[in-house]
């Protein structure tokens, strides 16, 4: 297929890469002439301005817009609705709140243009690993996007299947397996991935603690005979392998750790991207109890007062799985 990607930072510009190693045609934009020169030496078709990037998408056209969510996210929506036509299709690959879609969805419907909200998970290792795809939108556009959605997604790999997943009702068609799934109308793509980065919240949270337990097992405010002078990178890598809690964060946590187990070059200033936020604000509306998701959202707002091992572990997985980096201000110990 051929697709416009707007947006050309950590994952937009992987993205490009995996969908031209798939066969795709890309026609690519930024705000960095370079960040789109780069990417056009590669094999993708490079484009001056979003006129330009729309001139080059033959009808009916798909562009996926990979910015950060927000003002820039709201902006490239309206400017690409500006200049298509219907029957074309606007994506929103990053991390929009969900009634911000239906809204875009409602405007983009008016002028006969799908809007298609993709809840994507991937970080900075989706070129090798693929994407997991949450996907919201009219199922006459997620149909015809299907062979971008198959060639992002990691396949069916190694991952054993699940005992009776086929057999389950509703099943037959579902893509799951393969890494996306199509969530449901307008808004339930990034729904879907909202509370996949609230439960991430918990779960890094409950790592993070646990290592700092570790940490402070050798407190000298402990009696002698029950200090533990722990070594974190092997309980990191020995829980890697067949434990119950072994996962990807894991993965990511262990290699810090072995990089150095004392995470000296974070300073533990914790930031959130704002699903958090969103998926509590959802328990509230829904009146759904969510104790552990708040509870790990709250110390992220306690890390940017005052920084324990444990922060600079969940720095190390933000790191780690996305390339966020902390404030300067904040490594500086401001």
């Amino acid at each position: 297929m051929q697709l416009g990607m707007v947006g050309l930072g950590r994952m937009g510009a992987n993205m490009t890469r995996r969908l031209m190693r798939g066969g795709h045609q890309l026609v690519v934009s930024d705000l960095s002439p370079d960040a789109v020169k780069e990417l056009a030496d590669e094999g993708a078709t490079g484009s001056s301005s979003l006129d330009d990037l729309v001139a080059k998408l033959s009808p009916p056209r798909a562009a996926w817009v990979m910015v950060p969510a927000g003002d820039a996210t709201e902006k490239t929506v309206q400017s690409l609705l500006s200049r298509m036509q219907a029957g074309d299709i606007i994506i929103d690959g990053g991390n929009s709140y969900f009634k911000d879609d239906v809204r875009r969805s409602e405007m983009c419907a008016a002028k006969g243009v799908h809007y298609v909200d993709v809840g994507t998970s991937g970080g900075v290792w989706g070129i090798e690993r693929g994407y997991c795809m949450m996907i919201g939108g009219p199922k006459e556009a997620v149909q015809r996007l299907d062979p971008i959605f198959k060639t992002l997604a990691p396949g069916r790999g190694d991952i054993p299947r699940t005992p009776g997943f086929e057999e389950r009702g509703g099943a037959a068609g579902s893509t799951a397996e393969e890494g996306y799934i199509h969530c449901g109308p307008s808004g339930s793509g990034h729904f879907v991935k909202m509370v996949h980065n609230g439960i991430e919240y918990g779960i890094m949270q409950a790592y993070a603690e646990g290592f700092d337990i570790f940490k402070n097992a050798n407190s000298k405010d402990l009696p002698e005979n029950i200090r533990y002078d722990l070594n974190l990178p092997d309980i990191a890598e020995v829980w890697r392998r067949g434990s119950v809690i072994s996962s990807w964060l894991l993965d990511l946590t262990a290699m810090a750790l072995v990089e150095n187990p004392a995470l000296s070059e974070y300073s533990g200033f914790v930031q959130d991207s704002g699903e958090g936020r969103w998926t509590i604000q959802a328990a509230i509306e829904e009146a759904v109890p969510a104790e552990v998701l708040t509870a790990s959202l709250y110390a992220r707002f306690r890390s940017r007062q005052e920084h324990t091992f444990a922060d600079k572990m969940l720095s190390a997985m933000r790191q780690k799985f996305g390339g966020h980096v902390e404030p300067k201000a904040a490594a500086k110990g401001k």
